[in-house]
Parts: C-alpha cells; sequence; structure tokens
C-alpha cells in the first residue's frame, strides 16, 4: 500500500465526528508539514512518469477569517486511455478527500468537446488551521503531474459585541442549529494572563500518604495530575501492606494466566485441608465439570483445567473454600489474522463482472477491502462474500470508472490488486447497403451490431434524422432499422448509423429513381370478400383462449385499394406484434397470435381507392374456461355428512356452465378424492361417507364447453358431528329482584366436537316466547341471567352449543319467582380469631373473616373506636367475605379492630384484639447484693420495655475477670432476683441478665454495676500426682456398614465410624478390590467418621463394598452390600428409542 494513504487511514477511525469537524482537525494536523514538495520529488510508488497534464493550476492565495475560498485545476484528457485520479492533500501526505463535508467541498465536471476535467476545491468558512502548504496530485495509468500552493489566513479587526453570546458563532450554513460552536472569535480577543509566579517545591506523595482515599481525587486536581489511575497504583506500592494469611489455602491462584486462543491452560490452588470442597466460579458464575472444564483433585491439591481456550473463556475466575476466595483472571490471546492467498491483478472488458479473491488463516476473520483510501462497502454494484477462510470481492458489470489499485487488510496483514478495464470492441455483423428506390416506395436501411444493449443514432447528410409521420426507427435485439414511408426526392442523400460511445460508423446512399408514365388508369370499386358461414352466427367468429386466429380477407379494386382494420375506434397497424395486420395485393390478413380475452369485441375493415370505399364489420368472441367457483362454504353438519355450498364463477368463459365438479381432503393431507364423476348442475352439494371428528376441507371445479376450470380456494376446515346430548341438573343457584343466578352440569354424551359454550333462555310461565339471556356462549357451568322481570315467574332452559349446532334444552321443570330473598347479616368469625391474635414484629397478617347477608351488606372497619386509615393496613371486601392484610407487622398496629355489617337498619358486629409483640429491652440496675462463702445474691428492676407483652423470665450469666468466658447460671428465672452458687474461690466474678418474653431474648444485655469477690480461706489442697492413661487402642468400628439400595443416576454415599490410636490408615475396596483414585469415588475421613461418596452410580457399581482400618496395634474390617436399580419407566423409554 502506498505510504501517502496511511493518514487518511487513520483519520477514517475518527467517524463519530461531525463532517466539518473532521475536516478542520484534519487541515490542523496538516498544518505542521508545510514544506512544499522539491522539483525533483517522484511521486508515491515511483511507476509514474512527471508530464504536464494541468491546462490550470490552482494558485496560492490570502483569505480573510471566516470568508469561503475556491482552488481550480484543469487537466486535459485527450493523450490519455483512462479517466485521470485526482487527489488534494494538504502538507505531504494529508489525503483530504476522504474529509469531504460541510467545510471542505470537491466538484468535478468533463468537457467533452475539448477533453478537459475541471477539479474545484473550496474550503468554507476558513478558519486559521487551513492555513498552509497544499499540493494537488493528478495520476493516470501511466503518467502523473503535481502542483503546490499556499494559503494564508488573515484575522477579521472587529470590536468585541457587547453582549458576549453574539461571539458564540455555529460552523455550516443551517441556521442556529447547524455545526460545532467556534469559540475562536472570543477566544482571541482575551488578553493572556500573567504566569504565575513559581511555587515552592511539594511532595505530593507524603500528602497522599497520610490523606484519606476520599481526599485523592481533590489533591490530585490541586496539584495538576491527570492520571489518577496511575496515582492510586504508584501509592499501592508505597505502601507496604503485610498478606494477611488464609486459613483455607497454603498457595492461591496466580495474579493472572495468559494462554493462546485454541490451547489449554491449568489454574492450581493448595489448600490447608484435603478433605474440603471446593468451588470454581467464572465471572461469578458457578462452573460444572464438562469436556471443557476438568476439576483434579490429588491429596490438598485442586486444578481446574481449561481446554481449547477461546474468547469466551477471557474472564475473571474464583476458587472458592467456605467463606475464602482467590481470585484470577485468564486472558486470552487471539493470534494475528494474516493473508495466506494474496490478490491477483485482474484485466476485464467493460461490462464484465470483477473477482477480487484472498485466503486469510483464520476462518469468519473480519477483513477490510479498500480503494483509493476509501473503505467499500456492499451496495447494489459492490458484493462482499465469506465462505470459511476465502472472503471476495465482486463487482458486477465493471466500468472505466473502476479502474485502480484495491486493497485487503487484515489486522496481520495487506494485499493490493491492481484492476483494468478494457472498453469493449463492438463488432459488426450486417451492414447497411446503398438503396436506390422509386417515389412513393419504401426505403429500409438495416444493420446488425455485436451487442443488443448498443444504441446509436442515424444522420443524413452529417443531421441527424429525427423520427416523424414517415421516418421510423427501431431497435430490436441487434438490429436496428431506419424506415422511410412514401419516398420523395428530398429524401436522396447519404445516411450514416453512428452507434453511441464507439469510434465507428456505418454509411449508404439512397438513390431516387424519377420515372414518368402517362397512362389512363383503369378504376374499380373495392370489394371485400368476406366468408363467415363456417363459424355459425353471421359475421361473428369463436376462437378459444390461447390458440391463434387467422381470418383471409379477400380484396379487389382497381387501383388497389388501401385497406384498414380497426378495433373500435382504434386502427391496428401493421407492425410486428400479437395482434396484426397482413396486407398483400388482393389479400388482406387479421393475425391474433395466442387469443386473449381483451382481444374480444367489434373489428371493421374499410378498403378505400379512388374509385369508392367499402366497409365490412364482424365480431370475435373469445371463449375459455370459466373461472373458478367463489366462497366454498360448510352450511351445516351430521354425524357423516356436510352441506356444502359456493357460489357461481364471475366469469363463465364466453360458454354457458354445465356443472361442477367436486372434491374433499381431509386437513392436513395433500391427498384429494373425487365426490363425483357426472357433472352436478346444483351449487349445493350434500358430502356424505365421512369419519365423525375429523376435519375435511373441499374444492369445486366449474365445467363449461371449453374444459374445467382451475379449483377454487379451500373450505374453511369442518367436522361432521353431530350435536351433543342436553345438559343435566339444571338449578336455581340465587335469585334477585332482578337477576337469578343458575348452575347446571354438562351433558352426558358430548362426542368428538366438545361443547363450544351454553345458550341459557327464558320465558314467562304459560307462553312459549323463549328468550336468549346471552348472544355468545358461555363457557362455566354457572350463570346470572340479569334484566329479569320482578314478580314474574319464569321458567328457564340451558341449551349447549359446537360446530353441529344446538343440542336438546334441558328446562326447569318449576318455575322461579323474580324476588330477592332477605338475609340478615352476619359476621361468621373464625375461632383463631375469638381470643386475642398474637403475632411477632415484621410477620404478614392475613385475616379472611367471611358474612353472609341479602342483598349485599355494607362492610366498615373501625380500629380503637376510630375510621381505619392506615395505608400500610390492607382491605379487600368481597360478596362473601372481607381479608385484612398486613404486609410487616408493627407494634402500632396493635389495638382492638372492629368489624360491622350493615344492611338498612339491621347490623352485625365483632371486635378483633391484635398484639404485635417484639423482643424485650435489658433488666435495669442489676446489682451484687451480698456475698457469702461461694455464693453471690444478685437483684435488678424489671426491664422499661416489655416488647408489649408479659415478661416470661430471665437468663442469668457470670464470667471471672481471669477467662472472661460466660457461663449460664439460671434460665427462665422469674423473679428479679437470683443467687448465684458453686463460685470459685479466689475469682472475681461479674454478671450479666438478659430479659425474655414470647419472641425470645432481648437483644441487648444489662451488666452488674458491681463484682463479687469470692475471698480465699486458710486450706491447703494436696494435689494428688497426675498419672497419664495409655490411650493406645487397636482399630475398631463403633459404627458399622449398612446395606444400601439406591437408583441409578442419582449420587449416594456409604458410611461408618471407627476409634483408634495411633490414627488408623483407612482403606476402601470394591468387590475386595482397592479403590485408587477413581474421580468417580470421594473417600472422606472427618474425626473418625469415614465417608465414601459414589457420584451417579449405575449398575456396574453394585456390588460389595468394605472398609479397613490398620495401625500398628491390628486392624479391623466391615462391609456391606450396595445394589443400583434403575427405574421403571426409564428402562421402558430406553426400550422406546431402541
Amino acid at each position: 500500500m502506498p505510504e501517502a494513504k496511511k493518514p487518511a487511514a487513520k483519520t477514517d477511525k475518527a467517524a463519530a465526528a461531525p463532517a466539518d469537524k473532521e475536516a478542520r482537525s484534519a487541515i490542523e494536523e496538516g498544518s505542521e508539514c508545510r514544506d512544499e514538495l522539491p522539483d525533483d520529488e517522484t511521486v508515491p510508488g515511483g511507476q509514474s512518469e512527471l508530464t504536464g497534464l494541468f491546462v490550470e493550476r490552482p494558485e496560492s492565495t490570502t483569505v480573510i477569517k471566516g470568508k469561503n475560498v475556491t482552488f481550480v485545476a484543469k487537466v486535459d484528457s485527450s493523450d490519455l486511455l483512462r479517466k485521470p485520479n485526482m487527489k488534494w492533500l494538504k502538507g505531504k501526505w494529508l489525503d483530504l478527500g476522504s474529509k469531504a463535508g460541510k467545510h471542505v467541498q470537491f466538484k468535478e465536471a468533463y468537457d467533452r468537446n475539448s477533453k478537459v476535467y475541471t477539479y474545484e476545491m473550496s474550503i468554507i468558512k476558513v478558519v486559521e488551521g487551513d492555513a498552509g502548504g497544499y499540493r494537488c496530485e493528478v495520476t493516470s495509468k501511466d503518467k502523473c503531474d503535481s502542483c503546490t500552493f499556499e494559503v494564508t489566513v488573515e484575522a477579521v479587526q472587529e470590536e468585541q459585541p457587547a453582549n458576549i453570546l453574539d461571539a458564540f458563532k455555529r460552523s455550516g450554513d443551517a441556521g442556529e442549529d447547524a455545526g460545532d460552536l467556534d469559540f475562536s472569535a472570543l477566544l482571541k480577543k482575551r488578553e493572556k494572563k500573567a504566569r504565575d509566579e513559581p511555587k515552592e517545591d511539594v511532595d505530593v506523595w507524603e500528602i497522599l500518604k497520610d490523606a484519606k482515599p476520599c481526599d485523592y481525587e481533590k489533591i490530585a486536581f490541586d496539584y495538576g495530575i491527570t492520571d489518577l489511575r496511575g496515582l492510586l497504583k504508584r501509592l499501592k506500592k508505597m505502601k507496604k501492606v503485610e498478606p494477611k494469611k488464609s486459613d483455607a489455602f497454603l498457595k492461591k491462584l496466580e495474579q493472572c494466566y495468559s494462554v493462546d486462543k485454541g490451547k489449554r491452560t491449568q489454574m492450581h490452588v493448595e489448600l490447608h485441608d484435603p478433605n474440603v470442597q471446593v468451588k470454581w466460579l467464572k465471572n461469578g458464575v458457578e462452573i460444572k465439570p464438562s469436556a471443557k472444564y476438568v476439576f483434579e483433585c490429588v491429596g490438598n491439591k485442586r486444578t481446574l483445567t481449561i481446554n481449547k481456550c477461546n474468547l469466551s473463556d477471557d474472564a475473571a475466575y474464583e476458587c472458592v473454600v467456605g467463606e475464602e476466595k482467590s481470585f484470577t483472571e485468564v486472558f486470552v490471546k487471539e493470534p494475528p489474522v494474516t493473508i495466506t492467498k494474496l490478490l491477483d491483478d485482474v484485466h476485464v472488458v467493460v461490462g464484465e463482472k470483477v473477482e477480487f479473491e484472498c485466503e486469510v488463516s483464520e476462518e469468519g476473520a473480519n477483513v477490510k477491502w479498500m480503494k483509493d483510501g476509501v473503505e467499500l462497502t456492499k451496495d447494489g454494484k459492490i458484493r462482499i462474500k465469506k465462505d470459511g477462510k476465502k472472503h471476495t470481492l465482486v463487482i458486477n458489470e465493471a466500468t472505466i470508472e473502476d479502474i485502480g489499485m484495491y486493497y485487503v487488510y487484515t489486522n496481520g496483514g495487506e494485499s493490493k490488486g491492481e484492476l483494468e478495464v478494457e472498453a469493449k470492441e463492438l463488432e459488426v455483423l450486417q451492414s447497411i447497403a446503398d438503396l436506390s428506390v422509386k417515389a412513393c416506395e419504401q426505403a429500409m436501411f438495416k444493420c446488425e451490431v455485436s451487442d443488443e444493449k448498443v444504441v446509436g443514432k442515424w444522420f443524413k447528410d452529417g443531421v441527424e434524422v429525427k423520427p416523424g409521420n414517415r421516418i421510423k426507427m427501431s431497435h430490436i435485439g441487434r438490429i436496428h432499422k431506419l424506415t422511410i414511408d412514401d419516398v420523395k426526392p428530398q429524401d436522396e442523400g447519404n445516411y450514416t448509423f453512428v452507434p453511441e460511445g464507439y469510434a465507428l460508423s456505418l454509411s449508404a446512399k439512397l438513390n431516387f429513381i424519377e420515372i414518368k408514365i402517362e397512362y389512363v388508369p383503369r378504376q374499380d370499386p373495392p370489394k371485400i370478400h368476406l366468408d363467415t358461414s363456417s363459424t355459425g352466427s353471421k359475421n361473428t367468429i369463436v376462437v378459444v383462449a390461447g390458440n391463434k386466429l387467422r381470418l383471409d380477407v379477400e380484396i379487389t379494386g382497381e387501383p388497389v385499394p388501401t385497406v384498414c382494420w380497426m378495433k373500435g375506434d382504434t386502427v391496428i397497424s401493421e407492425a410486428e406484434g400479437r395482434v396484426r395486420v397482413e396486407t398483400r395485393t388482393t389479400l388482406s390478413s387479421f393475425v391474433i397470435e395466442g387469443a386473449e380475452r381483451p382481444d374480444e369485441g367489434q373489428y371493421s375493415i374499410i378498403v378505400t381507392n379512388p374509385a369508392g370505399e367499402d366497409r365490412a364489420e364482424l365480431t370475435v368472441k373469445i371463449v375459455d374456461v370459466p373461472n373458478p367457483p367463489e366462497n366454498v362454504r360448510c352450511m351445516g353438519v351430521g354425524e357423516d355428512t356436510a352441506t356444502i355450498t359456493w357460489d357461481p364463477p364471475k366469469f363463465d368463459g364466453g360458454a354457458p356452465i354445465k356443472g361442477y365438479l367436486m372434491e374433499r381432503k381431509k386437513q392436513g393431507s395433500s391427498r384429494w378424492t373425487k365426490l363425483n364423476f357426472e357433472v352436478f348442475e346444483s351449487t349445493t352439494y350434500e358430502a356424505k361417507k365421512m369419519i365423525e371428528g375429523v376435519f375435511y376441507e373441499m374444492r369445486v371445479f366449474a365445467v363449461n364447453g371449453i374444459g374445467i376450470s382451475q379449483p377454487s380456494g379451500n373450505s374453511k376446515p369442518f367436522m361432521p358431528i353431530a350435536p351433543t346430548s342436553e345438559p343435566t341438573r339444571l338449578t336455581v343457584e340465587d335469585v334477585t329482584d332482578s337477576t337469578c343466578a343458575l348452575k347446571w352440569r354438562p351433558p352426558e354424551r358430548v362426542g368428538a366436537g366438545g361443547v363450544d359454550g351454553y345458550i341459557i333462555e327464558w320465558c314467562k310461565e304459560g307462553e312459549d316466547n323463549w328468550v336468549a339471556a346471552n348472544k355468545e356462549p358461555v363457557d362455566k357451568n354457572t350463570y346470572r341471567v340479569k334484566g329479569l322481570p320482578t314478580g314474574e315467574k319464569l321458567l328457564f332452559r340451558v341449551v349447549a352449543m359446537n360446530i353441529a349446532g344446538r343440542s336438546p334444552p334441558c328446562t326447569m321443570k318449576q318455575s322461579v319467582t323474580i324476588r330477592e330473598i332477605m338475609e340478615y347479616p352476619k359476621i361468621r368469625l373464625p375461632r383463631q380469631l375469638r381470643t386475642k391474635f398474637i403475632r411477632k414484629v415484621g410477620e404478614k397478617i392475613n385475616l379472611v373473616i367471611p358474612f353472609q347477608g341479602k342483598p349485599r351488606p355494607v362492610v366498615n372497619w373501625l380500629k380503637d373506636g376510630e375510621p381505619l386509615e392506615n395505608k400500610s393496613v390492607g382491605i379487600r371486601t368481597s360478596d362473601f367475605d372481607t381479608i385484612l392484610f398486613i404486609r410487616s407487622a408493627e407494634r402500632d398496629h396493635s389495638g382492638t379492630y372492629t368489624l360491622s355489617v350493615q344492611i338498612d337498619n339491621m347490623q352485625d358486629k365483632a371486635d378483633i384484639h391484635i398484639q404485635i409483640v417484639d423482643k424485650p429491652g435489658p433488666p435495669i440496675n442489676v446489682m451484687v447484693t451480698d456475698v457469702w462463702g461461694f455464693n453471690a445474691a444478685l437483684e435488678w428492676k424489671p426491664p422499661k420495655d416489655t416488647g408489649n407483652t408479659d415478661i416470661t423470665g430471665y437468663t442469668i450469666q457470670k464470667a471471672d475477670k481471669k477467662t472472661q468466658g460466660w457461663f449460664t447460671v439460671y434460665e427462665h428465672n422469674r423473679r428479679p432476683s437470683c443467687t448465684a452458687s458453686d463460685l470459685v474461690m479466689g475469682n472475681e466474678y461479674s454478671f450479666r441478665v438478659f430479659s425474655e418474653n414470647i419472641c425470645g431474648l432481648s437483644d441487648e444485655v444489662a451488666f452488674s454495676k458491681n463484682t463479687a469477690i469470692i475471698g480465699k480461706t486458710d486450706l491447703e489442697y494436696n494435689k494428688p500426682a497426675f498419672k497419664e492413661r495409655d490411650m493406645s487402642s487397636s482399630p475398631k468400628f463403633t459404627a458399622p456398614l449398612v446395606d444400601r439400595v439406591v437408583v441409578a443416576g442419582y449420587s449416594t454415599a456409604i458410611s461408618c465410624a471407627v476409634r483408634a490410636y495411633p490414627k488408623a490408615k483407612i482403606v476402601w475396596m470394591k468387590n475386595k478390590m482397592i479403590i485408587g483414585e477413581d474421580p468417580k469415588f470421594l473417600m472422606q475421613n472427618n474425626q473418625g467418621v469415614l465417608t465414601l461418596n459414589i457420584r451417579k452410580p449405575s449398575q456396574f457399581d453394585g456390588g460389595k463394598y468394605s472398609c479397613k482400618a490398620i495401625n500398628d496395634l491390628g486392624e479391623d474390617e466391615v462391609e456391606c452390600r450396595l445394589e443400583v436399580r434403575v427405574l421403571k419407566e426409564k428402562k421402558e423409554g430406553d426400550e422406546e428409542k431402541k
């Protein structure tokens, strides 16, 4: 890649900034490189030759800040084989082409006559950063040229505005909200501040050492330290902190691990206790053992192995033992992607497809395609394909503008390939020939070229020929025609065809022959000899759609008459087409290729000559198969039948409909079954011999004299099914002044169609006018009929509905009088609420209290005689009960809650006593009142806060001053005093007391204000000689192994207990074979309790297990039998799979 393009590639990464801001920053960067190119410096690449291509060069200029400036360069391309490539640069290598936007704009124009390209670069609202040296460089395949110019920016001397906001200007031309704020006008006029006097040197690190962490940021700001992260790292190194010793880990994980992608890494820890369990976490989530993550346990060493590392394994890991953790990080290094197969140069002809192909070292790697410093993306012309390691850039229909160098980049390499596009040569397959024609005859020039897409122009004696009434031009495929009707003397001349875009022309001459003959012409009036007798009705022609119609009409008359065919008022031309007229001397043929329905209509033929005119009318009728029938639907079903109806087709094809053919199929099947072989004339059909409970679909064909139509659309699926039996046990559940609640049981016989719902109907007693209570079927077996007349005696019935229709009704035998039944209000207080309801602070309270009464009573709650307004207490009331709930009880919720239910002047009340209790406070004024012998008397006062309940007792503890260990003297002591006995002589004791209620001991404790000192006496104690006991013993199992039956796939364990001194060596065996370091088994020894854990046992793990304990004094052994059973369901599932 040429070195000149690297800066442009870097600036592409700043794509998030606005376009004008990018351009300014780019120009400011380039202002550092103001050295002009020397005359003898070559253009990057070194393969092009310096030549004078510029017709006009941009000139150096001085511009006032804030104004616009435009630079113009013109290039002569008359000697170039392809379009030149123009670059505008600032300094040496800063390419401004990638910075085009609101600030820097480019234009390009081409003059075909002079073959001169004009390039313009405009800088909008110049700023100081735009000053510097610029260069424009033009290159072609083997030629290049460049020129340099300077831009000087002068400031505008303006008075500072009175309002400081006027100095805030925006870049761009779109108004107040466009561009970025430009503070340069404001900043320029401010005076520079005098330099601060040098301050005394201060050691910031000494200040930071003694400062609090919360003050670090303030100190860094005061002393100008910007790298806060580096500051913290340095402070961490300066403060030497002794590492804490871990109770669980002998050796922790390393700080970090680095591994290449696809490789394996291992992490090790060493533990104090070899029997302790560990957990491995990844980003806080526990890792389960698998083929990728392998756990190893050897003695007190634990290892985590990660196989085939990928980028998802780049994470933080933890090893957890109890409450202690060891942290580390794993960094996965991805190898750079290199290009294994480089790009090749491509040479194509205009219009051909171009493919640049390369291969990289990694599948799915990201690559970047670029041309002339601009990244290529997918559009209608360019496609980018990925296939494993292969990457392809495809350019459809290459043009001259696509010529250039193409680059592909990866993070580990790059490659380039050049594209050359040559103009396509045009081959003349048939040239035009000279013509000699007589007056009023037709002249046709015809030529054929190799490319169908080539268009061109016709010229006569150098002047372009325009189409008119006599002159027609056509282009069909590769053939170009120029037709001149009724040739006249002025049509004589040289005719030329010039293909557009090619340096080629085809010429021929038209010679006019003038013949003068004097004769007396014979004149006979024209006559049309039309015979349509074979078509049936007079002058009517019937054509089947898709067939060809050719009607030959004989014409007579002198001179030869002119024939004109018309459809209505439209003249049918003799040009080539599907509907056309072919004319010969005495015969005119009317042709329709592949007749269609729009061709139907009234046609007329008119023949004229100087002797007269003749006219004939004829009708063309197009017949076709009919359209398919419409709206096929099922009107009703039976147990094995269905009634299907449909609408006739909108178009009968021009022939009467003879009848219909029907087909049916099961839903989901693709096999159609014919229902009739003879044409069925009606539009309603009853399909029989169907299976009840199966969904079917129907379709219909229409038949006329021409043939069978396409099938109609499928009907909606329907199911042959009979209605259900009537519902049962219709009863009245409740009656009010205008409603009645009914209840019933489902039908005894439902059938395959199920029940879609129920319709409830009512009528007055003695009448037969049933009124539906619900429009839509209801799903439930209960319904309340509303809007009933008060005081009337009504009968009710229920009908079950399904896809087959209505079932027989279930009618109530006795009438129901619509009148509400009065019921006194009554509260049914649950048994547990009849006494005091006690709960602890923080518990949830949910009281459900049922009540009765008709009509619905009014429910009201009071607390301690006042309305309940506490928002933390919720009340919900239904027709039958009321609920009082508290999500988290507090002591303020204690009190008497009164519930009242009232209907008019009738009322019922109930009181609920709620007591919220908490732990009590500590006792008060604990004192040692007396000491005698080995006893001490204590007294105290009850606590001020009893926790809203009675104190049930006290707990007294003692502690001597030497050991400071607390021991309980009394529990549940009911009196506020006690005597502590059996105190040790010579010790000084202090005491503490806890209060206790139904919630437990108080959180706080009361300590005695004085101590009890037990004085020494004159007695001497002769301490007996100590005889050390021999604890040695041979191994002996205190708890044997027990036979077990376990289920396969569920982890299990067998345990026993052994006693021995010195400590015994433990050996586990299966079928008299020692179990080694098998990861399936985990052996543990905790204070003589031996456990063998078996992970997910199978039938092969069953057998005889034994445990042997051995030391120097002997050995002992126990054994058991383990049976592994497989679940019966699992076995059947495995057999079905087989």
